[in-house]
């Protein structure tokens, strides 16, 4: 994707549960590339789409732009997202990540949310990721609070 839009990303990050070490998570990767701002989506979205990419909109998330391959490229099962440097959704998916990195008691907190809610929601992934929610969103809490320290 680089090679794609190199000249256009900022940055590529890692994110998701994938890129937190000793957490459980689904064999698939999340990565946020990073834009200066929306002026650029329209030229991304043309590049990606020369080379297979479908662009599915925001998904309901502010400041994350959801794109998927329509054909096999090799990788390993991914979800690639384009942000603006200041977006919301990419804020987000940063805040979260380091809090769960450097908070041991946290991380294991999420692992015990993440098992329950797999064998609660075994066949339903909208009813698990939804369970998660609450948790979540108590982290960003916490990761924009700067009474709260690690």
């Amino acid at each position: 994707m680089l090679e794609i839009a190199g000249d256009l990303i900022l940055a590529a990050e890692h994110v998701g549960s994938t890129s937190i070490e000793g957490l459980s998570a689904k064999p698939v990767i999340d990565i946020d590339l990073v834009m200066e701002s929306y002026e650029k989506l329209p030229e991304i979205i043309r590049r990606l789409q020369q080379y297979g990419y479908e662009h599915q909109g925001n998904l309901g998330i502010e400041g994350r732009e959801a794109f998927r391959s329509v054909k096999e490229d090799g990788f390993m099962k991914y979800h690639l997202y384009v942000c603006p440097k200041d977006g919301k959704g990419y804020l987000e998916h940063i805040a979260f990540r380091n809090y769960l990195r450097s908070s041991p008691s946290a991380r294991e907190e999420y692992q015990a949310v993440k098992q329950r809610l797999a064998k609660e929601y075994r066949y339903d992934i909208d009813s698990y990721c939804e369970g998660k929610t609450e948790f979540v969103h108590s982290i960003l809490q916490k990761a924009a609070d700067p009474r709260i320290r690690l």
